[in-house]
């Protein structure tokens, strides 16, 4: 019991090390945010036609060669293409227009093409559609686990279950600041996992606690 005691303060001394850790990097350094989720450059390219990613990344690369692009077809037709980066200047817009045109025998002109600047998408608002059905969820699970574990105490079962989501998540977001994982499309599934397992851990938990309580009472 004291092995298991021992164990369970160095895990949580590890935890807790690692969000410290998470929110000096985050309120030094920062997150890393997705490229989509960045304050970037885009331009978009009407080609009329049908075209490949392929070709479009390969005029990219040339053109950016140290830079990180994201390519989209859009419209409804998907003929025109849209080119996403960090910078765009002048003369690498009329590089890539240039070689497009080349490329498929068109004649777009770089003067009417505007390279818009994207401002960055903070996280909270990347977050807020999930906010609602998260805390929905959650409410309806504290109030499942204080009728189902009442004798363990219905404060304590629930203090127990909050503290367990909130660090469970806290130490997610922090390994995901000090590792440098992007916050972006696999966020919310990461952290849906998350909570997932954490609900799981604290039934399994929970359940057990119940059992030896019912045991002492027989």
């Amino acid at each position: 019991m004291k092995e298991m005691s021992k164990k369970t303060k160095i895990i949580a001394l590890i935890v807790a090390l690692v969000i410290l850790v998470g929110i000096i990097v985050t309120f030094t350094v920062g997150l890393n945010f997705d490229l989509r989720y960045q304050e970037a450059k885009k331009i978009q390219l009407y080609l009329g036609k049908n075209f490949e990613i392929a070709d479009i990344e390969a005029i990219t690369k040339e053109v950016l060669p140290n830079q990180k692009v994201m390519i989209q077809k859009v419209e409804v037709f998907e003929d025109t293409v849209s080119i996403l980066t960090k910078e765009i200047t002048d003369e690498q817009k009329n590089n890539i227009i240039n070689k497009v045109n080349e490329k498929y025998e068109l004649e777009l002109s770089a003067d009417t093409t505007e390279v818009i600047k994207v401002p960055h998408t903070r996280g909270r608002d990347i977050v807020r559609p999930y906010l609602m059905p998260f805390a929905i969820a959650t409410v309806i699970i504290l109030v499942y686990m204080a009728i189902r574990y009442y004798k363990l105490g219905m404060i304590v079962t629930l203090g127990k279950a909050i503290a367990i989501l909130v660090i469970a998540q806290a130490t997610l977001l922090s390994v995901m600041a000090m590792v440098r994982i992007p916050i972006g499309r696999l966020t919310i599934p990461l952290v849906l996992a998350t909570y997932v397992l954490s609900l799981v851990g604290i039934t399994t938990y929970f359940e057990k606690a119940l059992r030896e309580k019912k045991k002492e009472e027989e």
